[in-house]
C-alpha cells in the first residue's frame, strides 16, 4: 500500500474507512463552489465499501447536463485525488419547490 510522507498505514478498517470518507468530503467541498455558483448542491447519502452516493440539489436536478457534472467533473476529481476511489452512484434527486 502506497502513502504519503507522514501518513501512516492502518490495520483498522473503521480507522481505514474514517479516513477513506474524509478524504471524499473533502474533494466534495473543492468542487461544491462550482456547484453553488449554478445554484446547485451536492450531498452524500451513503459510502458503500469504496463506492458514494450523491444527491444532486437544487438547479442541478433536472438538468441536462447534471450526469457530466457528475461523471466528468465530481467523480473525475475523486479519481484524481484519491486512488482507491470506487464509483460515483447518483440516487433520486430531490425535485425544487
Amino acid at each position: 500500500m502506497e502513502t504519503k510522507e507522514n501518513e501512516q498505514v492502518s490495520t483498522n478498517p473503521l480507522v481505514d474507512e474514517a479516513r477513506f470518507q474524509q478524504k471524499v468530503y473533502a474533494v466534495i467541498e473543492k468542487v461544491r463552489p462550482f456547484l453553488n455558483m449554478e445554484g446547485g448542491d451536492i450531498e452524500v447519502i451513503e459510502f458503500v465499501g469504496q463506492d458514494v452516493k450523491v444527491r444532486l440539489l437544487g438547479a442541478c436536478v433536472g438538468c441536462p447536463s447534471s450526469i457530466y457534472t457528475l461523471k466528468l467533473g465530481i467523480e473525475q476529481a475523486l479519481r484524481r485525488e484519491i486512488p482507491e476511489f470506487g464509483h460515483l452512484i447518483p440516487v433520486d434527486t430531490i425535485q425544487p419547490d
